[in-house]
């Protein structure tokens, strides 16, 4: 669910922080925005590692990309990658570490 929250928020930064002039950014923002939204919810219905494994390198893709594609320059465009981005990965890695621990047997 909060993949799906990351999601919208990335997908409205380029109007609410002002980047929407500049296309990479901005388009960036809405397909990866998009993709980490379709995958959040497909995981409501059935929880599945890879979804996980995808979110962990989309979020390390939206840190990234503002170097990668150009828009460094643009620090809203950054932040709000870059924010998102660790939030989407950092959701990915605690869901892995999770399901991978074993089950504690209260004495």
């Amino acid at each position: 669910m909060l993949n799906f929250v990351a999601a919208v928020v990335l997908f409205c930064a380029p109007w609410a922080f002002g980047f929407a002039g500049h296309p990479s950014a901005s388009w960036n923002a809405w397909l990866t925005a998009s993709v980490v939204g379709v995958i959040a919810a497909a995981a409501v219905f059935s929880y599945a590692e890879w979804e996980e494994w995808v979110n962990a390198v989309l979020g390390v893709w939206a840190i990234v990309s503002p170097w990668v594609l150009g828009f460094a320059d643009v620090p809203a465009a950054t932040w709000s990658h870059a924010l998102v981005g660790l939030v989407v990965a950092a959701l990915a890695a605690c869901e892995l570490w999770m399901t991978r621990q074993p089950p504690h047997v209260a004495a």
